[in-house]
């Protein structure tokens, strides 16, 4: 008897073993058809497999569509695989084939590789329940965390959580946004493991990096309308903020008055910054673009950082010019009274492209340009 529970045992811990041998198969095969590095895929658990995986399936279907037999077939054809009466002349066209397709991969790859640089930010396709789709493989310049470690995961398990009724408010989309390709602009806080020095850390440790957000809505209407959201992220601030002859940097109170501007506002609005001061920004901004600042305003209340997006600027002389401005909060040194771990605002500094000239000319908006023309 004991005899038999023991060869029972055996055969049973076998069978264990062979089925755990052939999982281990499975994932290390679907683990090789991952479009990653091979020592990125040397490192995935099963779990990482199957995410991954999904998130790849998913992409290709919206980025393929799944286009049905017609596609397939010509594709097919394309490339020489079966002509007909099942002839098969792979073997004459297939190296050629593969030379012109490596050769379109590494020119597209370099090409992306030279948007993502001048992007200064990352690719990020969300689906519409907030599932990270797919990430530019760059997320880890800027994020600290890989493509691996985030893609298949959803956004809300890394986003600050008082931003998650925004992102929300953003992946609702009606059939009409979305067939008409709606745009998307907003900004939220996401987990970053970097640390000061551009080292990562541990994912506990992490901090909050604010990113700019902007894209529109994309469709797969086959085999089923799949609906997501195409991004750009841009951390802020800006690397790129650089000052030039059209830019001027301004400093404001918590409520966007003017308390200091430089000598560059002269020169692009008009305006001398002595007679800037205590005054509000709202007073120099079109009214049809009040919302676009406000926007603003609230995102550098919330964030400590924002970019305002293009809005109108009134020019003293008559007409508007059209900005953008780049803000941040800058903290007190002394910590708040009523929150002894924090510290209170100082003031906020921005700096404010102008993207083009003065238009409308003619056209007074204001008090300000009234005086100025009837003085003059």
């Amino acid at each position: 008897m004991t005899a038999d529970k023991e060869k029972r045992r055996a055969i049973s811990r076998e069978a264990a073993r062979k089925r755990r041998r052939v999982e281990s198969d499975v994932f290390g095969d679907l683990s090789q058809l991952l479009p990653l590095q091979p020592s990125v895929r040397a490192n995935l658990d099963k779990p990482s497999v199957i995410r991954l995986t999904l998130s790849y399936i998913r992409m290709h279907t919206l980025l393929k569509g799944h286009a049905g037999t017609k596609a397939e077939t010509s594709h097919t054809v394309k490339h020489g695989q079966v002509l007909e009466g099942g002839e098969e002349r792979q073997e004459r066209d297939g190296g050629r084939d593969d030379e012109e397709k490596e050769t379109v991969a590494v020119e597209t790859l370099e090409e992306t590789n030279m948007y993502l640089r001048i992007l200064e930010g990352f690719l990020m396709v969300l689906s519409t329940e907030g599932d990270m789709i797919y990430l530019s493989d760059n997320v880890s310049k800027y994020m600290g965390l890989t493509q691996a470690e985030l893609m298949g995961h959803n956004i809300f398990e890394f986003a600050h959580p008082c931003d998650h009724e925004e992102i929300r408010t953003n992946l609702r989309l009606t059939a009409e946004e979305v067939w008409s390709g709606a745009k998307r602009d907003f900004i939220m806080r996401i987990k970053s493991a970097l640390t000061h020095r551009g080292r990562s850390a541990n994912l506990k440790s992490a901090t909050w990096k604010v990113l700019h957000c902007q894209g529109r809505a994309r469709v797969c209407a086959i085999p089923s309308s799949v609906s997501c959201l195409l991004l750009t992220c841009q951390p802020l601030p800006l690397s790129h903020t650089l000052l030039s002859t059209h830019t001027f940097t301004s400093q404001h109170s918590m409520d966007m008055r003017f308390t200091y501007c430089d000598q560059r506002v002269t020169l692009l609005l008009g305006y001398s910054p002595q007679e800037l001061l205590g005054r509000s920004i709202y007073d120099l901004c079109h009214t049809m673009d009040t919302k676009c600042l406000n926007k603003n305003h609230l995102n550098l209340c919330w964030r400590s950082q924002s970019v305002s997006g293009q809005y109108r600027m009134l020019v003293r002389s008559g007409g508007y010019v059209w900005v953008e401005s780049h803000s941040a909060v800058i903290p007190s040194v002394r910590p708040s009274k009523s929150r002894p771990g924090a510290h209170q605002p100082l003031c906020i500094l921005c700096v404010t492209y102008v993207l083009s000239g003065v238009e409308e000319p003619s056209l007074q908006l204001s008090l300000d340009q009234t005086v100025n023309r009837y003085l003059s």
